[in-house]
Formats: structure tokens, sequence, C-alpha cells
């Protein structure tokens, strides 16, 4: 049955979500330096709080940033930032950021072993799928199915997101996957959450 439903689940994010606009990498290299504040030059955060965004689906990319200027996602370090930005503007930055590469961090390996089960197999006494069914097992995520890559993520940035989501957190109406995201997590305990980020933060994505 939970196999099923994950079926289920990413057929329908097919169907589901929006067709976005093709970026310009170049002209978003351009806009870009308003990001390099918080995110790094490269895309790669040095504060662990703010995401590493090198290397992202450029679709995902663009998606959270028209949720935070239409209010609901809410980010408030870039609400006066995302408000200068157009469409336009927003597929380019998104589609520049992609091309970047991700630079993967160092798992604690005291948490490793609980951290790889979790992603790799899940909880099967609480009902929590593995992560690598939707982020894949070098955690490069599905652009197809809107599923974000979480290789090299803050640890730090990957233990608030789902915090957040356990807590109930959603992104709009309209968004599919932050509700898979809050049931998901709504299972996870805070050792498992503390491990599992860890663990995302030492993984890299296999270059082809």
């Amino acid at each position: 049955m939970k196999h099923l439903l994950q079926l289920a689940i990413g057929l329908s994010l097919l169907v589901s979500l929006p067709v976005l606009a093709v970026g310009d990498a170049g002209a978003g290299q351009n806009k870009a330096a308003i990001c390099a504040a918080c995110h790094g030059v490269d895309g790669n955060s040095v504060v662990p709080n703010w995401p590493k965004i090198a290397g992202q689906h450029a679709d995902y990319l663009e998606r959270q940033l028209s949720l935070i200027k239409n209010g609901d996602r809410l980010v408030p370090e870039m609400a006066g930032i995302i408000m200068s930005l157009n469409d336009q503007d927003i597929s380019n930055v998104a589609a520049y950021f992609s091309t970047l590469v991700s630079r993967p961090g160092l798992t604690d390996e005291t948490l490793r072993a609980n951290g790889e089960k979790l992603y790799r197999a899940g909880n099967s006494v609480t009902n929590v799928p593995a992560c690598m069914s939707c982020h894949g097992p070098a955690g490069q995520g599905n652009p197809l199915s809107g599923y974000p890559s979480l290789a090299g993520q803050h640890s730090v940035y990957s233990e608030k997101m789902l915090k957040g989501f356990r807590a109930g957190q959603t992104w709009g109406n309209d968004d599919p996957n932050s509700k898979i995201m809050t049931d998901v997590a709504n299972r996870l305990t805070d050792t498992e959450i503390k491990a599992v980020s860890s663990y995302i933060q030492g993984l890299h994505v296999i270059e082809d």
C-alpha cells in the first residue's frame, strides 16, 4: 500500500506542477549578484542557515521564488529582494544557479549509520518512506516530479526545514510537495531529523 501511494503521488505531480518559463542563464548571472550576499557568489552559501542553491533544478528554484514572491512561502529575509525581480528575471536567475556546482559538506560519522538507514530505507515501524524514493540515491532529486536536489545541503538548513514541515508548514494551496513533506516529517523524531540532515550534507551528486 505504501508503494502504491508513493506511485500515485508521483504521477499526480507530473500533471499538477505548472509549466514554467525557459530561463536565460546568461541574463540570470547579471541579476544573481543580489543573491550572493546570502547564497554565495557560486550558490554555495557559507552561512548554514541559508541554503545552497548551486546545481538546484531550475524549475524547482523558479517555483520556490515565485511562491515567495506571491507570499505563499514566507521567507522574510527575501521579501524586499524578490519584489525587485519580475517573472522573467526569476526564470533567468533560476536557470543560472542550476548551472553551478554544489559543493558537498561532511557527514557527522557518529550520525552516519542512522542517517543512511533512514535516507535509504526509511523507518518501517513508523511508516516513514526512504528519502531516496523521491530525492534519488545520490540526493539528485527528480525535476520531472518537482523533487529538489538535496545533496550537500547544510544540515542546519535541512533540520530547520524538516522541523518546519513537522510543525505543519506548507507553501500555499497549490504546492503538493510541501504537503507531502508535512506528512512525512510528522513521523520523524528530533534524533532522526538530525541524523538524516547530517547524512544529506555529505551526499555527492554523481556528475555525468
